[in-house]
């Protein structure tokens, strides 16, 4: 079965809301203090979480099995509740991580920030909106310093002291280990992450069930790995599972899949 829409560029995409039923997390919160990007961690998750088990199982189970190495019981709950809010809310994306076992490093690296960003606004606005905006300035470099006054400039007299600085390091660990900056001490540098045509085609499909501020053609995840524009444009000519077509002024999305899982099912 195969669906399209077709819009005006930079009209509201009326044609997808009928399939959109989650939406991106809008209240701030500090879970990213906690839990940074995870990706080893999402890794353990994907392979042994059974959305069928209930909660208190899940964490006993995930401790006594140790999906996640030798960590303590209380850090086994810290990841499962982060993880909850990151893949489990979404059950289409989950079933395809799941299946997804031979997910090579840079895309398992740009799925976790994908969903990192729709759990955190604090980290969207960061990557969607501010790392873009750096990055083209003249030999853009990025510091702790920098990170710290944006946060308080973003969230003024909303934590203490301790806690932005908090924030300020915690980002940058999230986009270091995401790849959009380097690993290096300060100043980092920003870098250009590889995204494959499997895991752009998964973006565009998870946001397809998705309520955002956006559209498929400008939203602060693919832009986040600079992926924008007649960039985008071309690299959706080579999406598995989706056509992407440009007349003028119109759009058109071609959806060889239903959903996300059905998706993963064909593709993966």
């Amino acid at each position: 079965m195969r669906t399209a829409v077709v819009k005006n560029e930079g009209a509201p995409e009326h044609g997808l809301v009928a399939v959109r039923q989650v939406a991106e997390v809008t209240e701030v919160h500090t879970r990213i203090l906690r839990l940074a990007l995870g990706a080893e961690e999402s890794r353990a998750y994907w392979e042994h979480a059974d959305p069928a088990t209930p909660g208190e199982a899940c964490d006993l189970q995930a401790f006594e099995q140790r999906w996640f190495g030798n960590k303590s019981h209380e850090r086994v709950r810290t990841l499962l509740a982060n993880f909850a809010v990151r893949y489990d809310v979404y059950p289409e994306a989950l079933a395809v991580l799941r299946r997804w076992r031979n997910m090579d490093l840079l895309t398992r690296k740009a799925v976790c920030h994908w969903h990192l960003q729709l759990a955190d606004p604090i980290y969207r606005r960061f990557t969607g909106e501010f790392l873009p905006r750096r990055r083209e300035q003249k030999d853009a470099r990025l510091d702790r310093n920098v990170v710290l006054r944006w946060v308080r400039d973003e969230y003024p007299a909303r934590w203490a002291d301790a806690t932005t600085v908090q924030f300020a390091s915690k980002l940058l660990s999230a986009t270091s280990e995401a790849g959009l900056i380097s690993a290096k001490k300060d100043p980092r540098t920003f870098l250009f992450p590889r995204v494959t045509d499997t895991a752009l085609a998964y973006l565009m499909y998870l946001l397809r069930g998705v309520r955002f501020v956006g559209g498929l053609l400008d939203n602060p995840f693919a832009g986040s790995v600079d992926l924008r524009g007649a960039a985008l444009e071309q690299r959706l000519r080579n999406a598995p599972g989706l056509e992407f077509r440009r007349m003028g002024h119109l759009f058109e999305f071609e959806w060889a899949f239903d959903n996300l899982e059905r998706w993963g099912e064909a593709t993966l």
